[in-house]
């Protein structure tokens, strides 16, 4: 009897946004990163530190900035750390539209 062949997935790493819970790939969510006392975005989700995860719009983020961000970066964010958490935030959707549609297809 021949073997059957056997499709191998890729291994796609999961994460969870501090700010709604919900968990997606890695790739599509937004790393900040804890680096000693300071606290930055990452946009290659590859820098040293303790990282939290969120989504690309703003309501997950206001929420994350409510304290769940520094929760999960183990850290009390100063005021410098929001004002620049918050102008990143400004420059973002106030939702996804296209991973919006994605979650109600489905």
């Amino acid at each position: 009897m021949p073997k059957k062949k056997t499709v191998r997935r890729k291994h796609l790493p999961q994460r969870t946004c501090v700010g709604c819970k919900e968990v997606l790939p890695k790739r599509t969510l937004i790393r900040i990163v804890r680096q000693g006392e300071a606290v930055r975005v990452d946009p290659t989700g590859k820098a040293a530190g303790r990282g939290a995860y969120l989504h690309n719009q703003k309501t997950c983020w206001e929420r994350g900035l409510k304290g769940a961000l520094a929760h999960a970066l183990k850290i009390e964010l100063t005021p410098e750390d929001r004002d620049a958490l918050v102008a990143f935030m400004a420059s973002l959707p106030e939702e996804a539209p296209a991973q919006e549609e994605a979650q109600h297809v489905g």
